[in-house]
């Protein structure tokens, strides 16, 4: 055959398969949606997990395998995140003004979660989780290796060094700017948001079939134990980066593809387990909150209360990073590696918080430990909102540019203005160690809840209601990137501190703490409550 015709017949068969892949009605689409998950659906045994045959938890290849896979994905989450929020911390407009763009870049990282969190349950449902895990890492590679090229391709920040005098207190920092909003960023973040979207309902999904009910909630906290060590080091990681690579952060960016490489190969260590739905039929419900989910919610007040509550948490939580960003640097100016660090102490008080509810809960759901997290969260957050005064100082702040490579301050320019200066009653170091206790209150809270929204549904649902979960979740994470933007123009009008935001961040989880009193639930083999 002539290369040609090879061409022309490799270009006619391009052609009928592309022909056969279209979508051209309501059924096809529903297809295609199936499309490459039926083969593992179908060939699935049907048989159940000898849960009495398996090893001690700590010494289940699986266990490691699926804890690992999943701090590497955090990790990865968090570094790529933590140098996106820092960049949009001072975005250069039109006008020659830096401004907070954060709250946009929060909300383009949760937008996924919005859009296809019921679908991505109802892929965890429909197929074998354990592939759908593997197939999730393989593309956390891709978009990792889209970020270094995204970092390549756009232009470096730009950095003034400056001189910030106030009260006779001398302070020089580095500032990074970027002009006008990185949009090709913003989509690679999108991606890594998707990603995201679609291992969760997976990731969360497997645990209770993989080991026995009373391992679960030990199993839960080390897995977000690990988490939250990921966040501590990935923040830290991230500030890092933008200090040591600021004009070549792609060399920086490709840790992460290492990251996601290193992620995939543990992945083929997480136990297979049957299929929890084959053959589920696919519906358009499911790209919103599946209609069984619907209806077992309705159903179930504890289950849907708990969810409303964990949504609740969710989007106080949320609003804190991007507060965490802005205090440490311009209130407590500090450079970008110690403003990470404000997070990263947070995320250490969690991990301790998850571990000293995994060890006290003993195979129970223990709602006790809600309250106690409410509470404690509300009177950290509320402490943590306090000026040192209750009137602010008006300074006359000087600021000098000591070198620059933007196009309007010229090196050896000055400028006096005279701000508001409201102190801070605990300080950077006071606050640090308020943020450990805050966050062991963040652990022993969220911990009985997500196993309780883990154990209660069905077996052939819990992908789908983990999947509803990640939506209204993501749904109040948006909200909160709204809150916050809202909150700091209402706060600078009325020429009040932004770090207000804890306090009345905090004061949104009043009605939680006083009418949220659900019962201790036993977990069993099956963790059906």
């Amino acid at each position: 055959m002539s290369l040609r015709g090879g061409c022309v017949r490799l270009s006619t068969l391009g052609a009928q398969l592309a022909q056969r892949m279209i979508c051209d009605s309501r059924r096809d689409v529903s297809r295609f949606f199936c499309l490459g998950f039926r083969h593992s659906a179908v060939t699935e045994p049907h048989a159940h997990i000898d849960f009495d045959s398996l090893p001690p938890l700590r010494r289940d290849r699986a266990y490691w395998g699926m804890t690992i896979t999943q701090f590497l994905g955090a990790l990865n989450d968090t570094i790529f995140k933590q140098l996106v929020l820092l960049l949009c911390l001072r975005v250069v407009t039109a006008e020659g003004n830096s401004e907070d763009k954060q709250f946009l870049a929060q909300a383009i990282f949760a937008l996924p979660f919005v859009l296809f969190s019921g679908i991505a349950g109802f892929w965890s449902d429909r197929v074998v989780k354990r592939n759908l895990i593997i197939a999730c890492k393989v593309f956390e590679i891709a978009v990792m290796a889209a970020a270094a090229g995204t970092f390549a391709w756009m232009a470096a920040p730009t950095v003034r060094q400056i001189v910030v005098e106030i009260g006779g207190e001398r302070i020089q920092d580095d500032l990074y700017l970027i002009h006008g909003l990185p949009w090709l960023l913003f989509v690679v973040l999108f991606l890594m948001g998707l990603q995201s979207t679609i291992f969760g309902p997976a990731k969360y999904g497997i645990l209770p079939e993989m080991v026995r009910g009373e391992d679960l909630p030990r199993f839960n906290g080390d897995i977000q134990m690990t988490t939250f060590i990921a966040l501590i080091v990935g923040v830290a990681i991230g500030g890092k980066l933008l200090d040591m690579f600021y004009d070549a952060l792609w060399l920086g960016s490709l840790i992460c593809v290492g990251i996601a490489v290193v992620g995939t190969s543990t992945s083929w260590f997480v136990r297979r387990t049957p299929v929890a739905q084959q053959g589920a039929p696919f519906s358009w419900a499911a790209f919103a909150a599946d209609k069984e989910v619907i209806q077992l919610l309705k159903r179930d007040k504890p289950l849907c209360l708990a969810l409303v509550a964990y949504s609740l948490f969710w989007f106080v939580t949320a609003t804190l990073p991007m507060t965490f960003n802005w205090l440490g640097k311009y209130q407590f100016r500090l450079d970008y590696f110690n403003t990470s660090m404000l997070l990263a102490t947070s995320s250490i008080g969690i991990a301790i918080g998850f571990v000293l509810g995994g060890w006290y809960s003993k195979g129970r759901v223990r709602f006790g430990l809600v309250r106690i997290g409410t509470w404690g969260l509300i009177i950290c957050l509320v402490v943590i909102s306090l000026p040192g005064s209750v009137t602010p100082q008006r300074l006359e702040v000087t600021t000098s540019v000591m070198a620059t490579a933007d196009d309007f301050a010229a090196p050896g320019t000055s400028d006096t203005e005279e701000v508001i200066i409201w102190p801070h009653l605990l300080g950077r170091i006071g606050s640090q160690l308020l943020l450990v206790l805050m966050g062991v209150f963040a652990g022993l809270f969220a911990l009985p809840i997500q196993v309780y929204l883990q154990s209660r549904p069905p077996e052939n649902l819990k992908g789908r209601m983990i999947g509803t979960m990640n939506l209204i979740n993501w749904i109040a994470i948006i909200g909160s990137a709204v809150f916050y933007g809202v909150c700091g123009e209402l706060l600078a009008s009325l020429e009040l501190p932004k770090f207000f935001i804890f306090g009345i961040t905090g004061l949104l989880l009043l009605p939680l703490a006083m009418f949220y009193r659900p019962k201790d639930v036993i977990l069993n083999h099956s963790s059906d409550a």
